[in-house]
């Protein structure tokens, strides 16, 4: 995609999820178990969601998928470049 534009913009899902809603999540993509521990501390943002409206004006585009089939693309294609490098590096 080419763009004049130069600002800084949001790009992401906009459905909301917590930190651990997303470590949950890519733990399932990933087919590995995980435990989550939780420490004390001060309450923050309960969730975060992205705010997509400047890149939709801006240069017309949209998350096309939802949050969970991105990370899964996503995770598969981090997964083969790990390998793809341990086979390189062997």
């Amino acid at each position: 995609m080419e763009s004049s534009f130069t600002g800084p913009v949001n790009v992401g899902s906009e459905e909301r999820i917590s930190i651990n809603g997303l470590a949950r999540l890519a733990s399932e993509i990933a087919g590995k178990e995980l435990h989550i521990h939780n420490i004390a501390g001060p309450t923050g943002v309960r969730g975060r969601n992205s705010d997509n409206r400047l890149i939709q004006q801006r240069l017309g585009w949209k998350p096309s998928q939802p949050l969970r089939d991105g990370l899964a693309v996503t995770y598969r294609w981090i997964e083969q470049q790990v390998k793809s490098s341990m086979l390189t590096s062997s």
